[in-house]
């Protein structure tokens, strides 16, 4: 099997599994039917992984790859073992993830475009891929830069990738876990009831808990934010402004950064 064919079998394992324990445990009411939301989500996602394979067929491990035949970046210039530099491959790639998201809320015109993936007036694991084009070409440029960088090894980027794709779903499910499992759990991962508050309408609420896969980031640099003002089961969930069936769908979302403020 070729990285396209795992990345995308992992990808669905993981949707179909984490929308079955959605139904069969779930943490809260859905604020809107999945029949209005899961077309755009998911239309949002097939969209947007066709512009990401045309506009850069190799993608982050071909940056890899490539940095690695040209001799660039850290690692090609420091005496690591080859665990050493895929292991803080990992961690520095998910720093910048973290470090990428809150430069989305605090920049006005990112925000703009990072706005549609928090309209969603419900969470679930297809919020997880509700990104806008311009979001996913950003990132996948900010993610080579650093791929390149770093001259991280190809399997440590695959890693990550596949990692955080299947942890960016899991943080956005709408499943219930007993607090104790939720509380052993974010000491090292962003669980679902931590990303969830990310989500709220409240904007101080909004620019905290920006990690998608670990959660040290987020209690190092001062953004972590343990409990919501209201109760998790009934937080109110989306943008001031944008509540509306009509800025819902597909065409208004794909709008969205080109309205106003």
């Amino acid at each position: 099997m070729n990285e396209p064919t795992v990345r995308l079998s992992i990808y669905l394992g993981v949707l179909g599994l984490l929308a079955i324990a959605e139904m069969v445990f779930p943490r809260r009411a859905p604020g809107q039917a999945r029949r209005s939301r899961w077309p755009v989500n998911l239309g949002l996602s097939v969209l947007n992984t066709l512009l990401l394979r045309f506009a850069f067929p190799a993608a982050a491990v071909g940056a890899a790859v490539w940095a690695a035949e040209a001799d660039w970046g850290l690692f090609h210039s420091l005496p690591a073992p080859l665990w050493l530099a895929a292991l803080l491959s990992f961690l520095l790639l998910d720093l910048a993830v973290y470090g990428q998201h809150r430069v989305l809320h605090a920049v006005p015109w990112l925000w703009r475009v990072h706005r549609g993936h928090h309209i969603d007036l419900d969470v679930d694991v297809t919020t997880a891929v509700r990104f806008h084009p311009i979001e996913m070409v950003l990132s996948m440029l900010w993610k080579i830069a650093v791929v390149v960088a770093l001259g991280a090894p190809a399997e440590a980027v695959l890693v990550f990738e596949i990692v955080l794709n299947a942890a960016s779903m899991f943080s956005h499910a709408r499943i219930a876990m007993p607090a104790a499992l939720d509380g052993l759990l974010r000491r090292v991962l962003v669980t679902p009831d931590m990303h969830r508050i990310h989500h709220s309408i409240h904007r101080d609420e909004t620019d905290s808990n920006y990690g998608f896969l670990l959660s040290a980031w987020d209690r190092l640099l001062g953004s972590y934010r343990a409990r919501p003002r209201e109760p998790l089961e009934t937080m109110t969930l989306g943008v001031e402004g944008f509540r509306t069936p009509k800025t819902a769908g597909l065409l208004s979302l794909l709008l969205n950064p080109f309205r106003g403020p």
